[in-house]
């Protein structure tokens, strides 16, 4: 298992494959993990709550690497570690768009291409060390899976698993690097040389799976949409919801991209119709994009809206577990139907009703309607999506705890889904 992100750093793409490792050795398979030396990485975000899930057995090997990114951020004007879609920087500054060039055209496919070198000499020596017959490389950065051309390139009988947790030239942000048409080209050749020369093609979701196969040939047969789950393990605290207040609650990066503006503008009709009735508050927890807080002013209902920075995974589940609703919006991008975030699974662990936005017929209206799970609201339905939630006011009137009563969810658990990746190694 070759992956850049590795605990302690943390968000969902860490999870993954940490996950993955956790239950492989259920199903006869052992895992190595190679990563990054955590004092040479630049992590957006730590999170030392993941380091419990891994086994003191497992092998992990740690390469050393000057970070490429670290000059990179330094330039920033908030000293930060860029967030997918930049959602912790403010896109519309001169700075903001100088680096962005100099990252798009300069860094390709990004700003983690120096790990390359150093993470295919140490995949050499535990491959051999080993016998490994399988590696599984988890990308973004999209850059890793070019340790996989060289390692395929020296071991032709190797089985080579391409993990694909996110598109790559097709990514909802890939526009705001400022790519030139040469950039653009050289990133493409990357992309599809991956895509052709992998054994295997592993994505999250059905929609991404059919963008690969229309987008590239004779794919079709090697490509396995596996998604992302929650693990059991971590949803075992009990559920408390607030009976003072009715509580929506949104966990995770919210960049200028999603255009939530639907739901400002529906909860401004909310509070109108419910706030003497009730006591209303909207909670967002993670990284949100400086423009994204604005929108609480613009519509009158910054008194009702809380935010929140990044805290650890077990945090994130506790705020699941403790409150009345909770929001999903999907980026708004070409691909949106095939956005599956792991945020998603677990919303559905945690049992509570999801009030979601985003494209209608996609992959994550599928698992809402399949879960019974909540509903999906196009930007174009903000009256169906004001109904909504007053629906569900009136409900918690009756009875605060709103949760959910079905277990349809468990196909979603990351050992089930450990059991299909396992299937895929074995070739079954």
């Amino acid at each position: 298992m070759i992956t850049y992100y590795w605990p302690p750093s943390g968000g969902a793409g860490v999870q993954r494959m940490l996950k993955f490792v956790k239950y492989m050795p259920d199903f006869g398979v052992r895992p190595f993990v190679l990563t990054i030396h955590e004092d040479k990485a630049f992590y957006p975000i730590k999170d030392f709550t993941l380091l419990k899930d891994i086994h003191p057995n497992l092998k992990i090997v740690k390469t050393k690497n000057t970070e490429i990114l670290k000059v990179f951020s330094s330039l920033l004007p908030k000293k930060e570690v860029p967030h997918s879609g930049f959602a912790n920087h403010n896109k519309n500054t001169f700075a903001s768009k100088v680096l962005r060039y100099l990252r798009g055209n300069l860094l390709i496919p990004d700003a983690r291409k120096s790990w390359v070198r150093s993470a295919y000499k140490e995949a050499c020596k535990l491959i051999e060390e080993e016998k490994i017959d399988t590696f599984i490389i988890s990308t973004p950065p999209h850059s890793s899976q070019l340790i996989g051309l060289k390692l395929k390139k020296k071991y032709p009988h190797l089985k080579w698993i391409a993990d694909l947790r996110d598109p790559w030239t097709d990514i909802y942000y890939y526009k705001d690097l400022l790519h030139t048409n040469w950039a653009k080209k050289i990133d493409l050749k990357y992309e599809r040389e991956v895509i052709e020369k992998a054994d295997t093609i592993l994505v999250v979701s059905k929609g991404i799976k059919e963008m690969f196969t229309d987008k590239y040939k004779n794919i079709e047969a090697k490509t396995h949409a596996i998604p992302n789950g929650f693990d059991e393990d971590d949803f075992k605290v009990p559920s408390n919801p607030p009976k003072d207040e009715f509580l929506i609650s949104h966990t995770g990066t919210i960049a200028e991209s999603y255009n939530p503006i639907i739901f400002f503008s529906a909860l401004e009709k909310v509070v109108s119709q419910y706030k003497d009735k009730c006591k209303i508050r909207v909670l967002f927890v993670g990284k949100t994009s400086p423009n994204f807080k604005a929108l609480g002013a613009t519509y009158h209902v910054s008194n009702y809206i809380e935010f929140k920075d990044y805290v650890p995974h077990q945090e994130v589940i506790n705020f699941l577990k403790n409150t009345t609703c909770l929001l999903l919006i999907i980026a708004e991008t070409t691909n949106q139907k095939g956005l599956l975030s792991g945020k998603l699974f677990e919303y559905l662990a945690a049992k509570k009703p999801i009030i979601a936005i985003g494209p209608k017929n996609g992959d994550a209206e599928e698992i809402l309607n399949t879960c019974e799970a909540g509903k999906m609201f196009s930007r174009e339905q903000e009256e169906e999506l004001v109904k909504y939630i007053g629906v569900q006011i009136k409900e918690w009137l009756k009875n605060p705890n709103l949760d959910l009563q079905n277990n349809k969810i468990d196909s979603f658990s990351r050992k089930n889904l450990t059991a299909k990746l396992c299937k895929v190694i074995y070739g079954l």
